[in-house]
């Protein structure tokens, strides 16, 4: 095999399992807490719920930038294959773990931290690997098939997540392997194959950094200040006091403001040091400085969506149309396909077509239709037909795909050869970092929208169900006091009502419910209805919020000029005689007889 075809099957290969394993859980939770023995409804167990929802993602975020600076320093290739081996060993950690209950879950957390420092050095790496081992001319078809696997993979884990949660535990002999280990099991023997495959196959294509050191104080002040960050924003969902959410708690607020100054202390470090982790430089390229714009604000409309989408489709549109909690997470997985469907169908082609386009037009076409899918989502009720949504999330697929090729192509394209790993962990921290901080701003959202909105509106249905008055107001407030308790029981696979019918009993002024009345509240369509209006504002609130985010995105990725290739050589001055050395038009692609043209000096920008 061609090395080039050898790095680009590698890579998308690590790509699509750390980006499988990064969101698998999302809809296999359920079955993990149940396999443990872990109670959605307590609140101390909150955090574990997070870290597992989130703590994957903080870790990559953190540590993408140091690791792609030392793979300039210390090799690629090397510290992607150093990478596959620690993800590997974290997948078998997280599927031999012996342990269960909050011990057993607290453990698999601590080996997903694992699993995402492999990742990050995955992560990292493929884009530079691959900017190395493809001539500029064939970089975005290559980058095309990378970005699926990356963007694609988190996708995909949903549907996987979805269908391994609906399959039963396997007896084999005398052993019964639980279905929550199939769900780590999935990426054992490809990633111990894939490591073994790296070592054997990758090697260094590219000039090493050479005389640089390491920017220590720039290090400790982005890690410090991205971890508290982020952690301090997840930690905002959590309810505090009385609030619905955390964001009044003091540790929440003295996080999200120490990390904010350690990230404003990291600019002056890096413009200040030799040799910078963060490469402030590259802001001053208008491909790069636009691209990696777009890809945070479009990082941060959708990271937070597939979340919403889920919670939409678990917690309350398959309940009201008759599903129990137990099957929702397969189901769900099911229904998020054809988001699946419109990424595969565009990523390839628009990374194909970005080599004899250019990026610019192509990539602010997907942000574009983003942005409607997103406004046409907002306009649904909360008890839509299928088909609507399923048009929305093919479309909103198709515009993912759209702009993550050629975005990926045009950022790594525009920065020296010596530095493209350094670049490819920026681009990826600011994708990884807006999706966790999307995260947060969703369900904060929908948190505070249900909560202004679950008072009258869970009262009436109880009325209707033939709930006493005395019994209307004691239920009504233990739902809208924990939406996000509830909200997280449905989509962790148990009826709310279950736990909040063993609690009401105990609070004064209950009246004991007849047999049929207490039976009517446990059906799965009960809960979906009581909280469905006030779920019906916040998404859409959420996703009007999206979609203005992806046009602003649209707006900065049309800004990004035409196609341009960095070459480390000096500019050569143009023969006038000569057709070819025509200056081309402003957005269009390169002349095919350069593969590539003279980048202007960062003074002309």
């Amino acid at each position: 095999m061609e090395y080039k075809w050898t790095v680009l099957s590698n890579t998308t290969l690590g790509g699509l399992l750390a980006s499988i394993d990064g969101s698998i859980l999302l809809i296999a939770l359920p079955v993990v807490f149940k396999g443990l023995g872990v109670d959605p409804f307590v609140q101390s167990n909150f955090p574990i719920l997070l870290w597992l929802l989130l703590g994957y993602g903080v870790v990559t975020a953190t540590l993408l930038v140091t690791v792609g600076r030392l793979s300039d320093m210390f090799g690629r290739a090397r510290m992607y294959n150093f990478g596959f081996a620690i993800f590997s060993t974290g997948s078998i950690l997280l599927f031999v773990e012996p342990w269960s209950g909050a011990t057993g879950a607290w453990a698999l957390v601590i080996f997903r931290l694992v699993q995402a420092v492999g990742a990050s050095f995955l992560f990292a790496n493929s884009l530079a690997l691959l900017t190395d081992a493809f001539p500029a001319g064939e970089r975005g078809k290559a980058v095309g098939v990378n970005q699926i696997a990356f963007i694609g993979g988190s996708l995909v884990g949903l549907v996987i997540g979805g269908i391994l949660a609906g399959v039963p535990n396997i007896a084999i002999g005398p052993f019964v392997l639980p279905t929550w280990r199939l769900i780590f099991l999935v990426s054992v023997p490809v990633g111990v194959a894939g490591t073994i495959w790296a070592y054997r196959s990758l090697r260094e294509t590219s000039t090493r950094a050479t005389g640089q050191k390491i920017d220590y104080y720039g290090n400790l002040a982005f890690a410090g200040g991205l971890t508290l960050l982020l952690v301090g924003v997840t930690y905002g969902l959590l309810p505090y006091g009385g609030a619905s959410t955390g964001w009044g708690s003091p540790w929440v607020l003295g996080a999200i403001a120490a990390g904010a100054a350690l990230l404003v202390g990291f600019v002056f470090i890096e413009a200040r040091v030799p040799d910078p982790m963060f490469r402030l430089q590259f802001f001053k390229i208008r491909a790069f400085a636009a691209g990696a714009s777009a890809t945070l604000l479009g990082s941060l409309a959708r990271g937070g969506m597939m979340l919403m989408l889920v919670i939409w489709f678990q917690g309350i549109w398959l309940p009201l149309h008759g599903y129990s909690f137990a099957s929702t997470p397969f189901w769900a997985g099911i229904m998020m396909t054809p988001l699946i469907a419109g990424f595969l169908l565009a990523g390839p082609l628009s990374g194909y077509l970005s080599d004899k386009q250019g990026a610019r037009t192509l990539a602010t076409t997907g942000m574009l239709i983003g942005a409607g899918a997103f406004f046409s989502l907002a306009l649904l009720p909360v008890d839509f037909q299928y088909w609507q949504v399923g048009v929305l999330l093919f479309a909103n697929g198709c515009g993912m795909g759209m702009f993550a090729a050629p975005n990926a192509s045009s950022v790594m394209s525009a920065v020296p050869a010596q530095n493209r790993g350094a670049a490819s962990g920026m681009l990826t921290t600011l994708q990884n970092a807006g999706q966790q901080m999307s995260l947060a701003i969703f369900f904060t959202i929908v948190i505070f929208g249900l909560t202004s909105g679950l008072g009258s509106g869970a009262t009436g249905v109880l009325a209707g169900a033939g709930v006493p008055a005395a019994d209307q107001t004691i239920l009504g407030h233990l739902i809208s006091a924990n939406p996000t308790g509830a909200l997280f029981g449905a989509f962790l696979g148990e009826n709310p009502m279950k736990q909040l019918l063993a609690v009401a009993p105990s609070i004064p002024g209950w009246v004991p419910l007849t047999t049929n009345t207490q039976n009517a509240l446990l059906e799965p369509h009960f809960f979906a209805a009581t909280v469905a209006p006030g779920f019906g504002t916040a998404i859409s609130e959420a996703f009007l919020f999206a979609g203005g985010l992806t046009l602003v995105a649209a707006t900065i990725s049309a800004l990004r000029g035409g196609q341009y290739f960095h070459t480390d050589q000096p500019a050569k001055a143009p023969n006038p005689a000569s057709p070819s050395s025509a200056p081309s038009e402003p957005g269009s692609a390169a002349p095919t007889t350069q593969a590539t043209p003279v980048a202007p000096s960062p003074k002309s920008l």
